[in-house]
């Protein structure tokens, strides 16, 4: 979440990508991966298992910053025997809502940098907790490695500053026989009730949470998505494919090779699309603006824009939405 960039403790806002969650994991020495979710039917959460996770990103409203009773029912667990640590400063919160839920996976390989940091924390309250987390350079510079770069300042400009929407992580996952929301902004875990075996389990009950959380904002509102903490499926595909190469299952390969096939395709894409976020764009952008304006094209494309912009504040104010004209 982010209040205010100047107070951020050099902290940079995180995407909600599951390219660059999953290139966080990586260089966490975490053997999963986080994959995008736009259904929460029990047939899209199966292809998906086994699950150990949901981050959770929503709009943060003012009204719920002061709620005495956590959101979207549940309750407050002072005892909480896991690992919990609090948010202590602005945009961590994406990789704090991955380590609150890393820190509860039970038997989970990490690196040996996260190993030694979530041992040297046993013992500690959450608040002390976070401040051991954000205060590790490493983990901070693994979490801004994949925030685009700041091109530009425009401090000292005297522009006016105008609020903008903050967005909040939380994790929802089963530990020690509960559904838990783990929220670092909250003063405890909340618990939603015990989740057996049966049936879908845990992925059940936190489906019905989130569900029902999501229907306290207006109907079509965009304002939340959804991930998937979940193990990394190409090793087992690549594992079956190879018995069904030595039984001749010929229908079996077929389908592996093409599950295989997409796994890599999506690989791919989030090398290709984390490549872009760390690159620096200001020279790509000051040679464009350079040859349209050798060609003389560079008023016809400066109201071409300012026409497209137009356009798009007018869609914002017919669907009730601000947008000002800067």
């Amino acid at each position: 979440m982010s209040v205010d960039d100047e107070s951020s403790s050099g902290w940079q806002l995180t995407e909600s990508d599951p390219g660059v969650f999953t290139e966080l994991l990586k260089t966490l020495g975490v053997p999963l991966i986080v994959d995008d979710l736009y259904s929460l039917d029990s047939e899209s959460l199966a292809a998906l298992q086994p699950l150990h996770a949901f981050i959770f990103l929503f709009k943060w409203l003012p009204s719920s910053q002061n709620e005495s009773a956590p959101p979207s029912g549940g309750e407050y667990d002072p005892d909480f025997a896991g690992f919990f640590a609090h948010q202590v400063v602005n945009n961590a919160c994406a990789t704090l809502a991955v380590l609150n839920a890393l820190g509860n996976i039970p038997s989970l390989t990490v690196g040996s940098q996260l190993n030694e940091l979530l041992n040297f924390t046993v013992g500690m309250d959450a608040q002390t907790r976070g401040l051991v987390i954000t205060s590790s350079d490493w983990l901070r510079e693994a979490h801004n490695a994949l925030s685009p770069p700041h091109a530009f300042s425009l401090d000292g400009l005297g522009l006016p500053r105008k609020s903008e929407d903050a967005y909040h992580f939380v994790v929802y996952l089963p530990v020690m026989g509960a559904l838990y929301e783990l929220d670092g902004l909250k003063e405890h875990p909340v618990t939603h009730g015990p989740c057996d075996g049966l049936d879908e389990g845990w992925v059940k009950k936190a489906r019905e949470v989130i569900e029902r959380r999501i229907s306290t904002y207006p109907e079509g509102s965009l304002e939340f998505s959804l991930l998937a903490l979940r193990n990394d499926p190409l090793p087992l595909y690549q594992s079956q494919l190879s018995h069904a190469r030595t039984l001749g299952d010929t229908n079996t390969i077929a389908d592996l090779v093409s599950k295989i096939a997409d796994e890599n395709a999506k690989r791919e894409r989030w090398a290709f699309e984390n490549s872009l976020r760390r690159h620096n764009h200001v020279g790509l952008v000051h040679a464009l603006l350079l040859a349209l304006a050798k060609k003389g094209a560079l008023s016809d494309a400066r109201e071409s824009a300012k026409k497209m912009m137009t356009e798009r504040i007018e869609m914002k104010k017919a669907k009730g939405e601000d947008m000002d004209e800067d």
